[in-house]
């Protein structure tokens, strides 16, 4: 059961309504999961999802390698809200149902792409060692390039302020017949 409920739409401040409403009117079409629990702050929230669309829908990287860094966070994290938000849409970026499987299993997937390979053992070692090493830095930038190292880096960041969000908080996911698979 969530920790808090997002603000009652009917009590909201003026501010709280402002930044709801640029939510809700961009590409997420919706305010819900951390987002919603960020409308207690307005600032936080405003400023968390303006980083949130471009980390989203702004890299460089192609949604493929978003998602593939996102689910890894979520697996990392336990974060179920998260794994059930971006599940389908990383499976219809292009994601292998066998490398998202194995993801949520906690196994070592077996990628047929170099940069879905340095995506997660970059995400991994961010999240798991809380830094990267020099070869393991110098690989991804020759897979990925340097600009999208930053990018990527970027959306490690941001997701990770997102799953402890939702874990600080205990975010439902939204279907309550959704199965809990990080369980």
């Amino acid at each position: 059961m969530a920790r808090i409920s997002p603000p009652d739409p009917q009590t909201m401040t003026a501010r709280q309504r402002e930044v709801h409403d640029a939510i809700a009117s961009g590409p997420r079409g919706k305010v819900r999961g951390p987002l919603a629990v960020w409308l207690h702050r307005p600032e936080l929230a405003d400023a968390a999802q303006a980083l949130g669309r471009y980390c989203r829908y702004d890299t460089l990287l192609e949604p493929r390698l978003s998602e593939l860094a996102i689910l890894t966070i979520a697996r990392i994290w336990g974060s179920e809200f998260e794994w059930w938000a971006h599940k389908p849409i990383g499976l219809k970026a292009g994601l292998s149902e066998a490398v998202v499987e194995t993801i949520r299993t906690n196994g070592e997937p077996v990628f047929e792409r170099a940069d879905e390979a340095i995506v997660h053992e970059f995400t991994r070692a961010v999240h798991t060692e809380r830094k990267v090493s020099d070869d393991l830095y110098a690989r991804a930038v020759s897979v990925l390039g340097e600009e999208a190292v930053v990018d990527l880096a970027g959306i490690l960041g941001y997701y990770a302020l997102i799953s402890l969000t939702i874990n600080v908080f205990d975010v439902d996911v939204p279907d309550p017949d959704a199965p809990r698979e990080l369980v």
